[in-house]
């Protein structure tokens, strides 16, 4: 390159935070071959810290758990999960193929301090200890046979362990995922992101 080439440099760094169980590769990658003079920073954001991550701009734009105080954000629904119990691997529950409020009755349901769904089960045990410090403790506990936890059915398979397994809840309460974003900070690489979620092609109008 001669001394009189345009210099190329990096644009600045596209900053996504992501809860846990959030799964953004398929855009990451689109980014990557739409956007490869813009890198991409994943953050991974704790629930109870997605919206000061936005607020604080240590984040451009994040996935986020629904639901979120939207005050001076904007928030756009991607996908509800389905929620499961997480049971032992040698668990009776696990001969049904999905379960009831029913079939839970005079199980410890154990919620973890990190509860994303707020499950609330009438004929179900509350633990005689302190909640676990999130859901992989939680999850532990599980495998150790103390009682079951309901979680969203990413976060079962991101703490998938050999020792439990999972059925899906039916009738539970889902738990929407969304790109959330600064109302002020709608920056040109916010909405490429936003194209790029809502499945718009690189020459697309972003109206």
């Amino acid at each position: 390159m001669t001394s009189d080439s345009p210099s190329i440099t990096p644009r600045h760094v596209f900053r996504l935070g992501a809860v846990p169980g959030a799964t953004p590769g398929k855009w990451i990658d689109v980014w990557t071959q739409r956007m490869p003079r813009t890198p991409l920073e994943l953050v991974p954001l704790p629930v109870a810290g997605q919206r000061q991550a936005l607020v604080a701009g240590d984040v451009d734009a994040a996935l986020v758990r629904l639901p979120i105080d939207k005050t001076d954000l904007h928030a756009i629904p991607l996908y509800d999960e389905v929620p499961v119990v997480v049971v032992p691997i040698d668990s009776a529950l696990t001969v049904a193929e999905d379960l009831s409020d029913d079939d839970l009755a005079g199980e410890v349901l154990i919620s973890a301090q990190d509860d994303v769904l707020g499950v609330r089960i009438e004929g179900t045990r509350v633990p005689d200890f302190a909640p676990p410090v999130d859901t992989a403790s939680a999850i532990e506990l599980v495998a150790a046979g103390i009682g079951i936890t309901i979680v969203p059915m990413s976060l079962a398979r991101l703490h998938h362990r050999r020792d439990v397994t999972f059925r899906p809840l039916a009738e539970g309460p889902t738990s929407t995922m969304a790109l959330a974003w600064l109302i002020d900070a709608t920056t040109p690489n916010v909405e490429t992101f936003i194209g790029i979620v809502r499945g718009r092609s690189a020459t697309s109008s972003r109206r």
